[in-house]
This record gives C-alpha cells, structure tokens and sequence, in this order.
C-alpha cells in the first residue's frame, strides 16, 4: 500500500512537471501594412532575438491583402497590426466606424513629404505650379497638395495628378511624372545610395498639422478589453526589439533580412541607420504617443472635408499598454 501512494504521487509530480514544460505559447497574427521594410525591424528582432519567445508568444508576421490592416484587425483576422494615423483616423470617423485603436507610434515623427529630382526646381509647393505629381489614388494626397498649394499662393488647378499606384519613385520619375510623396528613412536613403540628389519636401515643415504618427501600432478595441495583459506583453516585447534596432542598426537590419532576403542589405543598413535617430526621437520613451498630435491632425482632416465626422481623439489611442 505504502508503495502505491509512493508510486502515485510521483505520478502527480511527473504530471505537474510535464504541464509546466508543455504549456502552449499564445499565437499571435500581426498584419503589417505594406511589404516589409526597415519601419517594421522592430518586429523582427523581437521575433530573431526570442522577446516575444520569452513573453509567452508564438508571433506571426503577415503581409495585408490590398485593403490594408485595419478591416482585417476590425474583424479579427490579426490580434495587432501596423497602420498610419491617417488610416485609424478615417476608420474611426467613418458612418460604419471600425473598432481599432492605436497603441504604440513605430516613429514618433512623420518622416514623409514630397520628393523631386533636383533638376525639376521644385523647392516649396508653391513650385507645384506646372507640374505632374504621381500618387495612389487617395483623397488625402489630393487634400493635401490643395491645402500646401493655397498655403503658398500657388493655383492648385495648374497641377496635374497622375496615379502612378505602387511604381517606385525612381522609375515614377524617370518616365512618369515630376514629383511623388515618399518616406525619407527609405526612398530618400536610397537616392543618396544610388547617388541622385533629390530635393524633399518634408511634410511637418510646412504644416506643424502635418506631424503625425505613421506608422503605428493598432489593435481591436473588443481584443484588448478582453486581453489587456497579451497587449503588454506583445508591446513589451516590440519595445525591446526597436530598442534593439535603434542601438543596434546594422545587426537589427541583419535581423529584418533573416525572414527577408529580397531586400537590399546596403539600403536596409543605411535606412536603419536613419531611423534609429527616427524611432524614439525627442519622446521620452519609445512608441509614446500625444493627444495633441492626434488632434491636430484629426482637427485637419476634418476642415479638408476628409472626414465624415470629427474624430474624438482621446479614444483613437492610448499609452497605456507600452512597458512602464
């Protein structure tokens, strides 16, 4: 009998043992909202690196369907993805709004603005007067020329747009059109590879409204009410692996080349290298976001006539899952 209980409560202890060892990592989907590139290294260190490992996550990282990330996360086909402000803003105004929400800005600055090849002689939007912008077929884009052009004086009618749709700027250019709206911590990166001297129209130079988050971090509101301590793990990780990224730029861009080998490793070096000035910039930790930014901005899209309704700012993100 005494052997018998022996034997039985080894059983237990083998079987409480086994349950510890074996416990299931939570899977996670992140949709990101393009192809990859060095805005999204943080993802990937968190992955190389074993963050995510170490929080008890099993993480995913996908390409979006053409329609991006936010209705895929409104419907519960990704637990996180990565957005823009302008894209949660119209989600969140729209008559159907979608329940997204972000929580964490990837880079604290909008990087973006208007680039030309220098023998154009377009220097400020008033030299938009004349000539041929190629984009992607947004109301914003056109929103957004109109409001630089009247700010310079300059007759928007006399501009010619073009949807030039995913062509790279160095071919839109070269056959296509005048000028187009790119990232600098990517295209204008490249252009100083490929040495030609482009001039860059940066956005928040112009306009201080123009300074807002992209990208970002987003999440299903219903998700994190349901899972708040998933969404501090996850951005407890992320954190970690920009942080990685931003001490780290040449070994980070290494680990953004380990699930993607197409990308050019010279460019990922560089771009890595700019944005990890970028990142974090003058906020006081990484991925903080302020309401003020989120106004501004939402406050601009509305005026622009972008905006079916105005956008209650306080409730299109929150700070509250990044690391202490």
């Amino acid at each position: 009998m005494k052997k018998k209980i022996i034997v039985l409560t080894l059983g237990i202890v083998l079987m409480a043992l086994t349950g510890c060892t074996t416990k299931e990592s939570e899977k996670i989907t992140v949709v990101l909202d393009w192809v990859p590139n060095t805005n999204h290294t943080g993802l990937y260190a968190a992955k190389e690196l074993g963050y995510f490992e170490a929080e008890g996550l099993e993480v995913e990282i996908i390409q979006p369907s053409e329609g991006g990330s936010a209705d895929l996360i409104a419907a519960g086909q990704g637990e996180f993805g990565v957005s823009y402000q302008e894209q949660v803003t119209y989600a969140r105004t729209a008559a159907n709004p979608l329940p997204i929400k972000a929580i964490a800005a990837i880079i604290q600055h909008n990087t973006s603005g208007f680039a030309s090849p220098v023998d154009r002689n377009i220097l400020s939007p008033k030299d938009f007067e004349g000539k041929k912008y190629g984009g992607w077929g947004s109301p914003m884009e056109v929103a957004t020329l109109k409001a630089l052009m009247e700010g310079a004086k300059a007759d928007f009618s006399k501009l010619e747009i073009v949807d030039v749709g995913a062509m790279d700027y160095f071919t839109a250019v070269k056959d296509h059109v005048d000028f187009t709206w790119i990232f600098y911590g990517w295209d204008g990166v490249a252009a100083e590879l490929k040495n030609e001297p482009l001039n860059f129209i940066k956005l928040q130079d112009v306009d201080k409204n123009l300074d807002y988050y992209t990208p970002v971090i987003i999440a299903n509101e219903d998700y994190l009410a349901k899972h708040p301590e998933t969404a501090k793990k996850f951005l407890r990780a992320v954190t970690k692996g920009y942080q990685y990224a931003i001490e780290n730029p040449e070994a980070a861009a290494d680990l953004l080349l380990v699930d993607n080998p197409e990308i050019d490793r010279d460019l990922a070096v560089a771009s890595q290298k700019y944005l990890a000035a970028e990142y974090q910039s003058d906020a006081e930790k990484w991925g903080l976001m302020r309401l003020d930014i989120w106004e501004n901005y939402g406050n601009w899209m509305y005026s622009q006539g972008l905006l079916e309704n105005q956008l209650n700012a306080d409730e299109a993100f929150t700070n509250e899952y990044l690391p202490e």
